[in-house]
């Protein structure tokens, strides 16, 4: 991560224009709408503001010109760049006036950085020839972001802008994936300029080490209970393909997180991540690809139990920088995701012998069979009030094998991390480690233009809806119908429960009763229900995906039905 003040154009830049042989020139905002198109970009996500309308007349007269989306709050535009760099694993943007425009996307940045999301964010910042003088919204913003983006810096001159976006989309597309923030003096952002025609392209496949990949499948042909587990980098690093053929001729169990769920499509019979907790506690390897080995896997510590002797940890990765500095492993490997699964699998196949998971196998799915059956009575409970899992049992159902489903809340939403398994990669949105609540709505006006033709369901817990739901303007405004169910339990359920267990009581946690959050969305286009009978959900998602606007159920849950989770985060 730095922090600049100048950003020329790379050689990399220069040198592909001139291959093109093409110029371009025009103010420095139709210059940096050029570099963005030629990265892929198809929307620019804002919120309306002087210090970047240049950004605004380069996207109108491009040819074709560029979508812009103009939403509520600019979290809300940082948010859906981000989540568009992980639906489309093409970088997306948001353009963020100075000042508070820019300090509002910080959390977004942060999440991009901990989630490994491509995404640029252009900030608009007080013009030069006034700067030190106290001009509107003077602010010096890249040190502020840089801690928690890839690259932080001022473009200065117009000059600067069409070889500095350019350099800008590259690093934020390449591994490791993440935000990269430029700012333009407001002054300089009207100026124009000229330079080579941005090519676009991307960085080489980084080869792994092929003795670390032979390592890594001497393991595996030595392990007797192996567990692979495929993390979101897996889809970024476009590598879901190499992963299911592991799993497959392999014969090994899997468990996804993040949006590595879906590589292995639910239902698979050596998905066993129903089985966690007995695949990770029983294992002698575990395989970790594409995701830290943070909180949710541990810390990288499995097994060893009862005075058993703890799993053997591989860690994979997309880039040296991601492998983990804590853990024991036992193997390590960086780079091309694709190359590096692809490279474990022939060199286990080409072990003197092949290895034998299947009792190992058998035991797992009989795990995954007893958890469907305990699940069920929850999924089908006529509890008043109403258990969240109902709400999982109606609308699993309902979605189909592409929709897109995102979570944004705390306890309501930990209930999808169990209940919702996609049938297909590239399906499932959460906040990734950072935790961040009020991405939902952002995530949700990206996800319905990056795929118009799918389902679109974002799980809303009543908390977290607080953050953002203004912005179902934005859908209604862009013709964006999205369908939206909330558990609501009229209290922050992540931290009541664990309050009330260290004091006895707690404070600070509690909503108002109740509150008829769909009147909300009413009022401002949409449509929506209070549903309080659980007989009724199911009927009410089907009026929602019926309804063709932006539709919330607001289901009234029982604030004593807490998720059974195993960690705190910490």
């Amino acid at each position: 991560m730095t922090a600049s003040e100048t950003s020329p154009a790379s050689p990399a830049s220069a040198e592909n224009g001139s291959e093109n042989g093409s110029e371009i020139s025009g103010h420095a905002g139709q210059l940096a709408v050029a570099a963005a198109r030629a990265h892929g970009v198809e929307t620019m996500f804002t919120l309306s503001g002087a210090h970047v309308f240049p950004m605004y007349d380069g996207a109108v007269k491009a040819d074709p010109p560029m979508r812009l989306v103009d939403v509520r709050h600019e979290q809300t535009a940082a948010f859906a760049a981000e989540a568009t760099g992980k639906l489309t694993r093409t970088p997306g943007l948001a353009v963020l006036t100075a000042g508070p425009g820019v300090t509002n996307g910080v959390s977004a940045i942060a999440q991009a950085t901990f989630a490994g999301s491509p995404m640029v964010v252009v900030g608009g910042r007080a013009p030069a020839n006034r700067w030190g003088t106290g001009s509107l919204q003077e602010l010096d913003h890249p040190p502020i972001v840089a801690p928690v983006a890839k690259d932080a810096r001022t473009l200065p001159l117009a000059s600067d802008v069409l070889g500095g976006m350019d350099t800008a989309f590259a690093t934020a597309g390449s591994s490791h994936r993440g935000p990269v923030f430029v700012d333009v003096p407001m002054d300089e952002f009207f100026n124009s300029a000229s330079g080579p025609a941005p090519s676009g392209a991307r960085s080489a496949p980084v080869e792994p080490d092929g003795d670390a990949l032979a390592a890594i499948a001497r393991l595996l042909a030595e392990a007797r209970r192996p567990v692979l587990v495929l993390g979101t980098d897996v889809w970024a690093d476009r590598a879901e393909v190499a992963a299911l053929r592991l799993v497959e001729e392999a014969g090994i169990p899997a468990i996804t997180n993040g949006m590595g769920r879906g590589v292995v499509p639910g239902g698979h019979p050596l998905l066993v991540t129903k089985a966690r907790s007995a695949a990770f506690g029983g294992a002698d390897l575990v395989v970790v690809v594409g995701t830290p080995l943070d909180f949710r896997l541990g810390y990288g510590l499995f097994g060893g139990k009862d005075g058993a002797t703890p799993a053997r940890v591989v860690h994979v990765a997309d880039s040296p920088g991601q492998l983990s500095g804590h853990a024991d492993l036992a193997a390590s490997a960086a780079g091309d995701l694709t190359l590096a699964l692809d490279g474990i699998l022939a060199a286990l196949v080409a072990q003197p012998s092949k290895p034998d998971y299947s009792a190992w196998v058998g035991d797992l799915q009989a795990q995954v069979g007893a958890a469907v059956e305990r699940d069920s009575q929850l999924l089908r409970a006529e509890a008043d009030p109403i258990h969240p899992a109902r709400i999982y049992g109606e609308l699993v159902t309902r979605l189909e094998d592409d929709a897109v489903v995102i979570g944004d809340g705390g306890d309501f939403v930990s209930f999808a991390g169990k209940y919702v398994e996609p049938k297909r990669p590239g399906g499932w949105l959460d906040p990734g480690p950072y935790g961040c609540l009020g991405a939902g709505l952002g995530a949700a006006i990206a996800a319905r233009i990056a795929r118009p033709s799918s389902q679109v369901v974002l799980l809303l817990g009543d908390g977290a809806a607080g953050f953002s739901l203004l912005d179902v303007d934005t859908l209604v405004r862009h013709n964006l119908p999205v369908v939206m169910v909330m558990g609501n339990n009229s209290a922050w359920g992540l931290e009541k429960g664990p309050m009330q267990m260290l004091y006895g009581y707690d404070v600070a946690a509690d909503l108002a009763p109740r509150t008829a959050y769909d009147s909300v969305v009413t009022a401002l286009g949409g449509a929506g229900e209070t549903v309080t009978d659980p007989r009724r959900i199911g009927e009410a998602i089907d009026r929602a995906f019926a309804s063709g606007v932006p539709y919330l159920v607001n289901v009234i849950t029982d604030v004593e039905a807490a998720y059974p989770r195993n960690t705190f985060g910490i």
